[in-house]
């Protein structure tokens, strides 16, 4: 499905100049081809303005398959528990096909300061926004799925402009919102090997292009295990991470969830009570599963509108499958204190239908082979924010031994596995406290 940008990317060029022979023989040859290199370095790493346009026979084709769906029978059961049940999937195609409004979140994005830039051969997509406040911190924060970079964008202004909600002009960011490889506007890999670890090394190439020399790092889903990698590989100049989906499991604990065997004896209450969440969200995981092992096999989410709407919608959160946030925000229409609309959730899944990434989304999956809540030895700083809507919440005597320089731990009172797009003010705050003490 092509997308008409205003933006024309120029293919980047592959070919390696090298100087033949002695170049003491030839020093002028030597000199034009080390100005050549220089050039070719400048423009491969050139940083370019990013704007949005899609066609509207794009927007005509979509609605018209929403209104071709060809759609199942009702469910045999009275809940939630064989899927995404029909009479919301009708009633959201309904309202999608008709009245909602993609050009809203177009001129929205095209507002911010968007950009491409070409790191290890694959163009990255993101948002980067600067505080008019001095000094202040650079943060990259990372999407997960079934979400985008649009899940994180109502985080922009309290973090940017935190005099204005409720914070102090010291609380400051300056904010790089990149879109995952294989998602919204980045590049899809044509090749294996963009995995959280790689992922995680081109965000540090990011920040260093964009003239940062400190920064700090946050993620939630796939964001969390892009920056516990990233505290694995603690590059210079990354003070801090932040996590709300922590990676904390103690090997004997993670041992006994992948065996199913019993608990490890001497558990807390509160560990207990972890383990058994995590036992609720591996039965949960089964999307995680197929897209882990046969991503390709997914044909239908480039075929169908409506087939790929369901299976985004069918991620779980710590309070239920489809994830309650969901279910919650399709029912919401307007919200006064940031929580999640109907709008916003089709704003991401058509965002994923017109930059064809359902596919694309789901081998970040395969590319992973490690665990993801599991403890991987993380030694930078580390601050936690545990939301009871998550899948799990991860207790403060598992969270200290996983990251020995905890810097922050809190439990807000709201909030879940989307927090971020939940409740973005209540994020941003966490985010101010989490990294004061870098400031």
């Amino acid at each position: 499905m092509l997308l008409a940008l205003s933006l024309v990317l120029t293919a980047f060029s592959t070919n390696t100049i090298v100087n033949e022979g002695n170049p003491q023989a030839n020093p002028q040859k030597s000199k034009t081809n080390q100005k050549e290199i220089k050039k070719q370095a400048s423009e491969k790493n050139a940083i370019h303005p990013f704007h949005i346009n899609v066609q509207e026979a794009e927007l005509t084709e979509m609605r018209r398959r929403i209104n071709a769906t060809k759609w199942p029978e009702k469910e045999t059961v009275a809940d939630a528990s064989q899927g995404v049940q029909l009479a919301m999937m009708k009633e959201l195609a309904r309202y999608w096909a008709t009245d909602y409004d993609w050009r809203k979140v177009e001129a929205q994005l095209n507002a911010l300061p968007q950009f491409i830039t070409e790191i290890d051969g694959l163009p990255v997509h993101f948002i980067h926004v600067r505080s008019r406040h001095k000094n202040a911190l650079p943060i990259i924060i990372t999407h997960g799925w079934s979400g985008s970079m649009l899940e994180l964008i109502k985080l922009i202004g309290p973090l940017t402009d935190p005099t204005a909600y409720g914070g102090k002009a010291e609380d400051a960011f300056d904010v790089v919102i990149p879109s995952l490889p294989g998602y919204g506007f980045s590049g899809k890999p044509a090749s294996t090997g963009w995995s959280p670890e790689h992922i995680g090394r081109a965000w540090d190439k990011l920040m260093k292009r964009l003239g940062y020399n400190h920064y700090v790092a946050q993620g939630g889903d796939w964001g969390a295990i892009v920056v516990d990698q990233m505290g694995l590989q603690a590059p210079e100049g990354l003070l801090a991470i932040h996590t709300n989906m922590p990676g904390t499991v103690p090997a004997d604990v993670d041992k006994a969830l992948l065996t199913g065997g019993p608990a490890p004896s001497g558990l807390s209450a509160e560990e207990q009570r972890a383990y058994e969440q995590l036992i609720r969200t591996s039965k949960e995981s089964d999307n995680a599963r197929i897209m882990g092992s046969r991503p390709q096999t997914l044909y239908g989410f480039v075929d169908s509108p409506v087939g790929l709407a369901a299976w985004l919608l069918d991620h779980a959160d710590g309070n239920g499958q489809p994830a309650a946030a969901f279910v919650k925000g399709l029912n919401r229409t307007t919200s006064k204190t940031g929580e999640l609309t109907r709008d916003e959730i089709l704003d991401n899944i058509t965002l994923y239908w017109l930059t064809n990434t359902g596919v694309s989304a789901s081998r970040l999956y395969w590319e992973y082979k490690g665990g993801f809540f599991n403890a991987k030895g993380v030694n930078i700083p580390v601050a936690v924010s545990v939301f009871p809507g998550e899948l799990y919440q991860a207790p403060l005597s598992w969270t200290k031994k996983a990251y020995p320089n905890l810097i922050y731990y809190n439990k807000p009172d709201k909030g879940g596995h989307f927090a971020a797009w939940e409740q973005p003010e209540l994020f941003a705050a966490e985010l101010r406290a989490a990294f004061k003490s870098l400031r």
